[in-house]
C-alpha cells in the first residue's frame, strides 16, 4: 500500500528515500524548539527537509557568512542527518527595501501596524527597489547565489533550492519589474537574473543538485504579484532548465494575502487537495526534469493518486507534517488511517506565525489543554 509514496527516487546526484519532502517554513521558534520538530519529521521519515530563507549575502540576522549563523546551519543539517533525512538550503534575496520602512518601526513594536498591514507595506516597496537596482549590484547578487551556496555545502547541506519568489520572482514579474534594461521588459529579459543566479550556483558547484521554487502568477482570478504568469511559462521553464536546474518546486506567487499561499479549508478558490497542482501540470506539459506539487497534500490516497499517476514526482508537505509528523512512517507501516489530518484551519500555523508565537498546530494546543486538565483533575482534593 502506498508503493509510490514510500519508493525512492533520483534527484539529480541525490537519492531521496521516499517522495515526501517537508516544505520550506518559517517556524519562528526558539532554537531548541526548532531542531525538537526538525528532528522529529525528519524521524518521522520525511525524505528531505527544506530549510526557508537562507540569505544569499551577508546579513544583520543569522546567515551563512558569520561563525554564529553557520554553526546554527550546521546543527540543523546535523540534526536533520541524525534522524534520517537529507536537508536542502532554500537560498533567499529579499525584495523589500527595509531602510524605506524604519519609520514604521514605532508601529510595529507597539503593535499598532498589524503584520498583514505592514506585509502590505514590504511589498509596496518591491517594485522601485527592483526597478532601480543597478548593474553592479545584481551581480553581487546574482554572484551571492553561487558563494553562499558553498558555504551551504560547507555546512551539510545536501541539495540547494532557489528561491524563486523573492528576488528572483519580482525580476520575473511584469508587475514589479518596470525595468528597461535587459533585465526588463520581455519576459525573456525578467527571467535573466533568475537565470543568473541559478548559473552561478551551477558553475561553482557542477554536480549540487539544484531545485528551482517556481512561483505562478494566474489571472482570472488574479492571485500572486510576484512570479510567472502561466501564460510565460513557455518561455521560463526552458531557460531555467540551460541555467542548470534539476527540478521544479511548483506553487502560487507571493506578494499577496499570505492565506493565499497558505490556504484555508474555508479558501474561496485554493480550497481543496492539491490546490496547486494545475501549476504543475502546465510546468510537466514543458520538461522532463521532475516536478515537486504542493498545496494541502494531506490524504495519503490522493498522494498516492497524484505520484502513481505522474501528475507529480515529488509531493511536499507543511501543515500536514506539522500537523503529525509521523505522516509518511505511518503510510509504509499501515497505520495510513491513524494519521492526523490537517484541518486546514490556519489558527496556530499562520495564525501563530503572525502573531509572532511561533508555528505550532491546534492539536498540540489541545493535547497540551487536555494533559493540563487531567493534571488538575489528579491533583484537586
Amino acid at each position: 500500500m502506498y508503493e509510490t509514496i514510500n519508493s525512492p527516487f533520483k534527484l539529480g546526484n541525490v537519492t531521496l528515500k521516499n517522495r515526501i519532502i517537508f516544505a520550506p517554513t518559517s517556524m519562528g521558534l526558539k532554537e531548541e524548539e526548532y531542531l525538537e520538530k526538525l528532528g522529529a519529521i525528519a524521524r518521522g521519515g520525511t525524505a528531505m527537509i527544506i530549510i526557508g530563507d537562507v540569505p544569499v549575502l551577508k546579513s544583520p540576522f543569522l546567515s551563512l557568512y558569520s561563525r554564529k549563523g553557520f554553526l546554527r546551519y550546521r546543527r540543523i543539517t546535523e540534526t536533520i542527518h541524525k534522524n534520517g533525512a537529507l536537508a536542502a538550503a532554500q537560498l533567499h534575496m529579499s525584495d523589500s527595501q527595509f531602510r524605506s520602512l524604519i519609520k514604521y518601526l514605532p508601529g510595529m513594536i507597539t503593535g499598532k501596524i498589524k503584520p498583514d498591514e505592514m506585509r502590505v507595506l514590504l511589498n509596496d516597496t518591491v517594485s522601485g527597489y527592483i526597478t532601480g537596482l543597478t548593474d553592479k549590484r545584481i551581480a553581487e547578487i546574482t554572484q551571492g547565489f553561487g558563494k553562499a551556496a558553498v558555504l551551504a555545502k560547507d555546512a551539510g547541506f545536501d541539495v540547494i533550492q532557489i528561491h524563486g519568489d523573492r528576488m528572483c520572482g519580482s525580476f520575473s514579474s511584469s508587475i514589479y519589474n518596470q525595468r528597461t534594461d535587459r533585465y526588463g521588459g520581455s519576459a525573456e529579459n525578467r527571467a535573466r537574473f533568475a537565470c543568473e543566479a541559478v548559473a552561478a550556483v551551477r558553475k561553482t558547484l557542477p554536480d549540487m543538485t539544484i531545485d528551482y521554487k517556481l512561483a505562478v502568477r494566474q489571472e482570472d482570478p488574479h492571485y500572486g504579484n510576484a512570479g510567472v504568469l502561466k501564460e510565460e511559462l513557455p518561455v521560463f521553464v526552458p531557460l531555467l532548465e540551460q541555467a542548470g536546474v534539476n527540478s521544479f518546486h511548483v506553487t502560487l506567487a507571493n506578494h499577496s494575502d499570505l492565506s493565499d499561499t497558505i490556504p484555508p479549508a474555508s479558501h474561496p478558490y485554493f480550497h481543496g487537495q492539491g490546490c496547486f497542482l494545475p501549476f504543475c501540470d502546465e510546468v510537466s506539459r514543458l520538461t522532463d526534469l521532475p516536478v515537486c506539487g504542493v498545496g494541502r497534500l494531506c490524504s495519503p490516497d490522493f498522494v498516492e493518486e497524484q505520484l502513481k499517476s505522474g501528475r507529480i514526482q515529488l509531493a511536499a508537505m507543511s501543515r500536514q507534517l506539522i500537523a503529525d509528523p509521523e505522516w509518511v512512517k505511518k503510510t509504509s507501516s499501515g497505520a495510513g488511517s491513524r494519521i492526523f489530518t490537517c484541518t486546514g484551519c490556519n489558527r496556530e500555523c499562520l495564525g501563530g506565525m503572525q502573531a509572532h508565537k511561533g508555528v505550532h498546530c491546534i492539536r498540540d494546543r489541545i493535547k497540551t489543554a487536555n494533559e493540563s486538565l487531567c493534571h488538575e483533575r489528579k491533583v484537586l482534593p
